[in-house]
């Protein structure tokens, strides 16, 4: 179906009550969607923000109904739901303050189509979460027709105007979009795989957590073509926003070696209440390095809001002791030794902010391994390390 045959329906069926305003974190599944918002509106506060988390965008939409009593949109990935539980909940239901909302999410893991480990369970307990929050819902596939989207519409329309709350749930290549797509700009030019094989370099035997994403896919293929084991790295495959928590725990229980965090924009900025608790706990031998590409580029390139951030300023107001920012490779590997050399004295926490270009490379694969080998042969490593 196409985008914008799509949000026509949604407009006219609304009575043009909904269709002006959308918010919410980019998915791979609803790329045409969000390229469609960005050729048409950009980034502006009053039509489309992309937002730190989806909870952040729930507080976005109920402000746009609060103002103008006209019914937002809030497009995520379905992992994404856990993030809205909360403000849906406590905020929006009927039985609160009764906001209405659409919902779009992208069915990642959708029972009976491949899709990686990380999304198989959240595929699974999709719609069930939405009918435990009391969201109707319905099915968008590449089949669906303008006339089931107004019928959908029909049954959504009386419960939005008692301050409820409905989500359309959208299948694999259900959207479609051919119109003019925004340019995307980078926040460095450094290449993101080359950054990580320095960081493997330098890191020797330390053991590494690294984000859901890119990252960690080209973390594992820098190890295989090197002829190395993937034992030292934790790849969080799942769970975006959380690895530098994850790592903090690693390393204030393993305190005999350097633990790195290798960190994305849009994951750091997710959850970037973890940056001042990571600070407050003083933890010495912890390195924690944010790829900063300016992008959700594992799904698509859509822009975060990191790229025009100072994030070395900001880990400084938070309490890192060391935090430096590099814009090209000349003193990356010697920024990486001083990180390391700080972080085995006990120094750190420290901090880095690696700017770098949005692209990957055609042919990057995925794990080879499972999720539950990796956590075995990780902890076994850790129980190693003398």
């Amino acid at each position: 179906m196409k985008v914008e045959s799509f949000l026509q329906m949604i407009e006219k069926s609304s009575e043009g009550a909904a269709g002006e305003y959308f918010t919410g974190v980019p998915d791979s599944l609803l790329a045409p969607f969000c390229e469609y918002l960005l050729g048409a509106y950009g980034i502006d506060p009053k039509h489309h923000l992309i937002a730190a988390n989806e909870g952040n965008a729930v507080g976005l939409a109920a402000g746009y109904h609060l103002s103008t009593s006209k019914i937002p949109i809030v497009y995520m990935q379905n992992s994404g739901e856990g993030n809205i539980v909360n403000p849906v909940a406590s905020l929006m239901n009927d039985k609160v303050y009764g906001i209405p909302c659409i919902f779009i999410v992208g069915w990642r893991g959708e029972p009976g189509v491949h899709d990686e480990p990380q999304h198989v369970y959240q595929g699974e307990i999709t719609c069930s979460l939405l009918d435990l929050l009391d969201i109707s819902w319905e099915v968008i596939s590449a089949e669906t027709t303008e006339a089931e989207i107004e019928a959908a519409m029909k049954r959504f329309l009386p419960l939005l105007k008692t301050g409820k709350q409905v989500a359309f749930v959208i299948k694999k290549k259900a959207f479609s979009y051919d119109g003019p797509k925004k340019e995307k700009t980078a926040a460095g030019t450094l290449i993101r795989e080359e950054a990580i094989r320095s960081i493997t370099k330098v890191s020797g035997g330390d053991p590494i957590v690294s984000t859901t994403g890119k990252a960690s896919r080209e973390l594992f293929e820098i190890r295989t073509a090197a002829g190395e084991d993937h034992e030292k790295d934790f790849l969080t495959v799942g769970s975006m926003g959380h690895c530098s928590s994850i790592a903090l725990s690693i390393a204030t229980f393993r305190p005999e070696s350097p633990v790195w965090i290798i960190d994305g924009d849009g994951a750091a900025l997710m959850h970037m209440g973890a940056m001042p608790v990571i600070a407050s706990c003083k933890t010495g031998n912890l390195i924690h390095i944010v790829l900063n590409n300016g992008a959700h580029a594992t799904v698509g390139g859509q822009p975060t809001v990191a790229g025009d951030l100072k994030l070395a300023d900001l880990a400084r107001d938070c309490g890192y002791p060391y935090a430096v920012s590099l814009d090209s490779g000349e003193q990356l590997e010697v920024e990486l030794e001083k990180a390391r050399a700080l972080a085995a004295q006990n120094k750190g926490p420290v901090f880095m902010e690696i700017k770098c270009g949005i692209g990957a490379r055609d042919d990057l694969g995925r794990p080879t391994t499972s999720a539950e080998d990796n956590k075995i042969a990780f902890m076994k490593y850790l129980q190693s390390i003398e």
